[in-house]
Parts: structure tokens; C-alpha cells; sequence
């Protein structure tokens, strides 16, 4: 089950016709009322949330989510026509998964709803532990340490770590990132992957000094302190 936080009844409508005629399962909510009250019945595989709505804006209902231990790990989408780079961050920071501006079509999202869903479905490869100086992550245990302080990342960042881990000192491309973590093909204008870079950076704090930018291809994990 998708549920579909947006108050604007065309769009709203058009996005659960679109998830019910390509297989999926769908339900649309006007109000932040209504989707609580739907969430204490059942809990969905990936919400698309609204910034803009009525009694309350979706980037509180997202932090309200992740806070709850019951809700933490549910995939959300961020679904609005706050587009800016600022607004990316702020949402992928309180914990979005993904980030689609208005207006977007209808397959692009049926594209992104479908690699979120295969995502978040599959096992993290590997048990072993990954480290590279102060930071250590375990994909068996979806925990990532830092000096030995816990780490909370959003799932795109939790697998972005990882690839970049088991590509230690490897250039990995944007294309690559997309492909790897998103499921779809680079489009030569997502500034996707640099947003998450920035706020994955952000999180580790010191251990950001192991994520190094190659201009003009992508990034690769090393330890400066190696070389």
C-alpha cells in the first residue's frame, strides 16, 4: 500500500489513478488528520508527502515519522512544488528518501516510486564491517559509527556509504549512484546525488573529510591521511 499525502484534489487523484493502473496499491489523503487516522489502521510500504498542507506542513509529519520507532524505517517521498536546492536539503535532512518537484510526470514518478519500493525491499549484500579510519559502518546491522558516536542517516545516505565503502578509492560517477541506489538512469541535470553527498557529509561530521569530490565525474572514499 501507497499512501498519498497532497490537499490538491487533481493532482492527488491523478497520482492514485496513476499507482493503481500501473499495479499498485494506492490511497490518497486530503488532510494530515485523515493520514494519521489511516496510519493507525495500517502501515504503508512508501508515502508521498506534501510539504504544503493543511493543519500541519509535511516536513513536521516527516519528523514525527521518523522519531516513531514503528514509522522510522517507511520510505517517503517528498512531493512538492518547493523546488529549490534549500528545500532539498531541509527535506533530505529530516529524513526524506527521495525529493520530486512540481510539476513532474507521471512516469518519471512511476520510475521513482518503483526503484524506492525495490530498494528498500532488498537486503544489504555483505555482514561484515567497512571502515576507513574513524568511521565504521554495518550494513548487516544498518548502523554507521564515527569515533565510535552512532550516526543516523536516511537510507539513500545509508547506501551511498556503503557503495562508496566497497568502491574504496574508486571514482564512482553520478550515473553510478542513480543506477546503484536510485534504480534509474542519469538525466544530465539531477543534482540528486550532490544533495545527498552534502547532507551525508554533514552527518559524519569529521569522518567527511574521507568523502573526496573528483570535478566533473562523481566521488571516491579515501583516507588523506593514508597518502
Amino acid at each position: 500500500m501507497i499512501y498519498v499525502v497532497e490537499d490538491d484534489n487533481s493532482i492527488r487523484e491523478l497520482v492514485v489513478y496513476t499507482l493503481c493502473s500501473s499495479g499498485m496499491e494506492a490511497q490518497g489523503f486530503e488532510t494530515p488528520a485523515e493520514f494519521r487516522s489511516a496510519m493507525a489502521q495500517r502501515l504503508p510500504e512508501l508515502i508521498l508527502l506534501d510539504i504544503m498542507l493543511p493543519e500541519e506542513d509535511g516536513l513536521s509529519i516527516l519528523r514525527h515519522l521518523r522519531q516513531d520507532a514503528e514509522t522510522a524505517e517507511i520510505p517517503v517521498m517528498m512531493i512538492t512544488a518547493k523546488g529549490s536546492e534549500f528545500d532539498k536539503v531541509v527535506g533530505l535532512d529530516s529524513g526524506a528518501d527521495d525529493y520530486l518537484p512540481k510539476p513532474f510526470g507521471m512516469m518519471e514518478l512511476i520510475a521513482r516510486v518503483r526503484a524506492l519500493l525495490r530498494r528498500t525491499k532488498r537486503e544489504p549484500a555483505g555482514d561484515g564491517e567497512l571502515r576507513i579510519g574513524s568511521l565504521s559502518v554495518s550494513p548487516q546491522r544498518h548502523t554507521v559509527t564515527v569515533a565510535g558516536e552512532e550516526v543516523a542517516l536516511t537510507y539513500k545516505e545509508f547506501e551511498m556509504l556503503v557503495l562508496l565503502l566497497r568502491n574504496r578509492d574508486r571514482v564512482l560517477t553520478r550515473e553510478q549512484f542513480l543506477d546503484q541506489v536510485w534504480g534509474y538512469a542519469f538525466d544530465g541535470e539531477n543534482r540528486t546525488v550532490d544533495v545527498h553527498i552534502r547532507t551525508l557529509r554533514q552527518k559524519l561530521g569529521e569522518a567527511e573529510k574521507y568523502i573526496r569530490t573528483v570535478r566533473g565525474i562523481g566521488y571516491k572514499l579515501e583516507d588523506p591521511d593514508e597518502n
